[in-house]
C-alpha cells in the first residue's frame, strides 16, 4: 500500500535529491538523515520521517546507500516520467522558464506557451513553440497536460487559471501575485517573486543595523 506524502513533504525532497547528487559526485557511498538534515538547517527527526515516507533503504549505523535513496526519492517525484506542463504568459519570465532544462530532472517536461500577443504567437523559445491562447483547449486535450504555469500580470491570472482548470489541469505553479481561487482537487503552488525580494531586502537590512553595532 503506498503511503501518503503530505505537501510540505514533497516540498522538501527536491533539496535532498540535490544534496544526495552532490554527494554522489564526490563518491560519497552512504548518508544519514541526521547528516542530510545538518547541511540543510533541518530538523533530524523531520528529516527522518521524510525519507522513512519514500524508502525504506535505511539502516542502522549504516544509514542510506545513496544511489538507492535517489532512486526512490526520483521514482517517488516522478522524475522518470515527466508529467507535461505548458505556460500561459510567454513575457521574459516565461521564455526563461522555457528555457531552463533543468526541470526535467524533478519530472516536469514543459511542452509549450501560450500568449494573446500576436507579436511572439507562432514563434519559438528553446524549440518550445508560443501558441495563442485559443489553442490551449485542444492542446490541453490531446497531450493531456497536467501542470500549468501561470506568468502573467495579477490582472490576467485567474482568468488564465479558470482555462487551464476547464481543461483539465489539476496541479498549477503560479507565479502572479495574487491569490487565485481554485476548486479543492487542484494544487496551486505560489511563487511570489516581490515577497522573496523583500524578504531579502529585509534581512540586509537588519544585517546592516546589527554591523554597524558591533
Amino acid at each position: 500500500m503506498q503511503k501518503t506524502i503530505s505537501i510540505q513533504t514533497l516540498r522538501r525532497l527536491p533539496a535532498y535529491l540535490h544534496y544526495l547528487r552532490v554527494l554522489k559526485g564526490r563518491g560519497t557511498a552512504n548518508v544519514s538523515a541526521t547528516m542530510i538534515a545538518g547541511e540543510l538547517k533541518l530538523n533530524d527527526v523531520q528529516v527522518r520521517k521524510d525519507l522513512a515516507v519514500v524508502s525504506g533503504s535505511g539502516r542502522p549505523k549504516t544509514g542510506y546507500e545513496i544511489e538507492k535513496l535517489i532512486s526512490d526519492i526520483e521514482c517517488c517525484l516522478g522524475c522518470g516520467n515527466a508529467d507535461t506542463a505548458v505556460i500561459i504568459g510567454a513575457g521574459k519570465l516565461g521564455c526563461a522558464l522555457l528555457t531552463y532544462k533543468g526541470f526535467l530532472e524533478y519530472g516536469i517536461d514543459i511542452v509549450a506557451a501560450f500568449d494573446i500577443d500576436r507579436n511572439i504567437i507562432d514563434t519559438t523559445v528553446n524549440g518550445k513553440q508560443v501558441f495563442s491562447v485559443e489553442k490551449l483547449p485542444a492542446f490541453c486535450s490531446e497531450f493531456k497536460i497536467n501542470i500549468g504555469i501561470i506568468t502573467v500580470g495579477a490582472n490576467d491570472a485567474q482568468k488564465a487559471c479558470n482555462m487551464l482548470i476547464e481543461n483539465g489541469v489539476t496541479a498549477i505553479w503560479n507565479f502572479a501575485p495574487v491569490h487565485l481561487a481554485v476548486p479543492s482537487h487542484v494544487l496551486v503552488q505560489d511563487e511570489n517573486l516581490g515577497s522573496s525580494l523583500a524578504i531579502l531586502s529585509k534581512h540586509l537590512a537588519v544585517k546592516s543595523v546589527s554591523d554597524k553595532k558591533s
